[in-house]
């Protein structure tokens, strides 16, 4: 079954909630404690090469040194990452899932997360997240990573990369770049 989000309204700063107990946000609010203690959050999963200095005792924290770059292999941490957030989740946690700013690696991570355990498609996993939390957008590198995960979860896409004034890019930025013109 499909949670939608439990925020009335879409935020750009602060944490996104996508489901009862996953959330994704940028490395600044992960590091405030204050929102750490009003949301529950028991596992931080950390998307940055950085890895912070904070320590919570009772968060448990995963980190994942990857770059935002397409040719970054973040796929190597999908299926550790999403077991990860379904172990927390069967013990009652919340996971918060975080990059630097909140768009690419960690809204990946989610997306990967969506993908194998809440039996979604793609497009409705990036739906889900993107009217949590507006402001997403994967890198084309980890889309296609994305792409082959879904094929190899579910024996077909629901996402495809399309050619455009840009370059290959996945069919749901379609839309928002047939005006553009490269320079």
């Amino acid at each position: 079954m499909n949670t939608p989000c439990r925020i009335p309204a879409p935020r750009l700063a602060g944490a996104g909630q996508i489901t009862d107990y996953l959330y994704i946000s940028s490395g600044k609010t992960a590091k405030d404690s204050s929102v750490l203690t009003r949301l529950k959050i028991n596992c931080i999963i950390n998307a940055t090469h950085e890895m912070d200095a904070m320590c919570i005792p009772s968060v448990e924290y995963l980190h994942v040194p990857v770059a935002d770059s397409p040719a970054a292999q973040l796929q190597e941490y999908f299926d550790i990452v999403a077991d990860k957030i379904h172990a927390v989740s069967a013990q009652r946690g919340r996971v918060l899932v975080h990059c630097c700013a909140g768009v690419s690696r960690s809204a990946t991570l989610c997306l990967a997360y969506l993908l194998k355990y809440r039996d979604m498609s793609l497009m409705d996993a990036h739906a889900l997240v993107r009217a949590c939390r507006p402001i997403i957008r994967p890198n084309c590198g980890f889309w296609k990573q994305l792409i082959d995960y879904e094929l190899n979860l579910r024996g077909t896409n629901s996402v495809m990369m399309v050619a455009s004034p840009l370059g290959q890019i996945p069919d749901v930025y379609e839309k928002n770049t047939r005006n553009f013109i490269p320079v």
